[in-house]
């Protein structure tokens, strides 16, 4: 017999797998994972509402009328606004919206009565707005208040639904 050549066999490597790029595909969709929960959660703006939606005290009985500011909200983006009480003083005036509008009221009548405050020896004490929606204003109206209030920099305001009849009369006539 003669010599036959060997066939030459290779040699069988173990098997390795790079798993690099898998974990950086992991990071990656992890972290995008992340950033769409974040964007996708709702943006809302915090309302301090009564927990059980009672006034334990009068509204004016505990207040200072002089601190009061009304905005009463109407169609067609209409402002009609008043200090104090309306049945005592009644000096409402039409605004529009916008910082020439009723944000510079706002600031106005904001500073006006932390001067008074302050001459009373309360020096913290700024407006009271009470925000009245009608039924025929818009909820993009009443987002738009929220804003000036934030703009203007008042802490406290009161958002209420009920009119008296002379607001009634007083946002029809305007």
């Amino acid at each position: 017999m003669k010599n036959l050549p060997q066939k030459i066999r290779s040699k069988k490597l173990s098997t390795k797998i790079d798993l690099t790029a898998m974990v950086s595909v992991s990071f990656l969709l992890i972290i995008f994972f992340m950033v769409t929960i974040e964007l996708a959660k709702p943006k809302g703006i915090d309302l301090a509402l009564p927990d059980n939606g009672e006034i334990t005290c009068g509204p004016i009985a505990c207040v200072d009328i002089n601190r009061i500011y009304t905005i009463l909200l109407d169609d067609n983006n209409k402002i009609v606004s008043y200090s104090g009480l309306l049945s005592l003083y009644e000096n409402p005036k039409s605004i529009v919206y916008g910082e020439n509008g009723i944000r510079k009221e706002l600031f106005e009548r904001n500073k006006k009565i932390k001067e008074y405050s302050t001459a009373l020896g309360k020096p913290k004490n700024g407006a009271i707005v009470i925000i009245k929606p009608s039924k025929k204003s818009n909820f993009k109206n009443l987002v738009d208040i929220l804003d000036e209030m934030a703009l203007a920099k008042i802490d406290t305001y009161a958002i209420v639904n009920d009119f008296t009849p002379e607001e009634t009369k007083l946002l029809a006539a305007k």
